[in-house]
Parts: C-alpha cells; sequence; structure tokens
C-alpha cells in the first residue's frame, strides 16, 4: 500500500535558528520550504526532512536519520569533523572503532547529534 510512496523524517528542535546552522553550513542540506518560524522542510537526495520547532526535541533516544553514503564514509566523516561534528563512539557486541567509525563485517557506521542531541549516522554497507 505505502511501499512505492517517498517517506518524510520529522526531526523535533528546540532552536530552529541553531538547528538551520547545522544543517545548512554543516551538512549541507538545501531547504525547499518553510511554514513561518516552526518548520523548516530539507531536500536530501530524493528525500525530504522536517525540522519543526517542539519542547519534546532530543528525547528520542535511538537513531532518527541514516543516510546511505555508498563507500564514501570515511571521507563524510572526515569533511564533517573538519566542520565540527563530534562522532558517537557506542560498545556493542562484534563491533570495532576505527577512529569514529564502527565497524562490523563490511557494514560500516558513524553516529553522530544535531545540536538537540537528536541521533544521525552514515552508513556504508
Amino acid at each position: 500500500m505505502l511501499g512505492h510512496i517517498n517517506a518524510v523524517a520529522n526531526l523535533a528542535v528546540k532552536d530552529l535558528a541553531a538547528a538551520r546552522r547545522f544543517y545548512e553550513d554543516t551538512l549541507g542540506l538545501t531547504q525547499v520550504d518553510a511554514e513561518g518560524d516552526e518548520v523548516v522542510v530539507y531536500r536530501s537526495g530524493n528525500t525530504r526532512l522536517n525540522v519543526y520547532r517542539s519542547a519534546f526535541a532530543g528525547t528520542n533516544q535511538a537513531t532518527a536519520v541514516t543516510w546511505s553514503v555508498d563507500g564514501d564514509i570515511e571521507r563524510l566523516v572526515a569533511a564533517l569533523k573538519a566542520k565540527g561534528v563530534r562522532f558517537e563512539h557506542y560498545d556493542m557486541p562484534d563491533t570495532r572503532l576505527e577512529g569514529d567509525i564502527h565497524v562490523m563485517g563490511d557494514m560500516k557506521v558513524a553516529w553522530f547529534k544535531d545540536p538537540d542531541g537528536n541521533i544521525l549516522n552514515l552508513i556504508n554497507d
């Protein structure tokens, strides 16, 4: 029923101005729409990401958005780190940490947070 329709990620933030700086300047996303001072819509590839103001910002303790980066993870991690992004390190079974990248067999993952603590990641699988 919904398998052929694009989905949209929604991220709650407290400070929309800080979120704009992060998503536009740090991550390089392009704004495609906005609803006043409450919602900013970004394009990421063929999908959209809604960033909206909420009192519940940063309360999710799980990954909220994943970018599949097709073999480019090392370059992207280095570029984001150069822009001040701090990567998260997690202790997980059968996983080794290579710098800021978690390696699980052939899969590589790097986690980081936005200014409100939303957990984002890059995956090269």
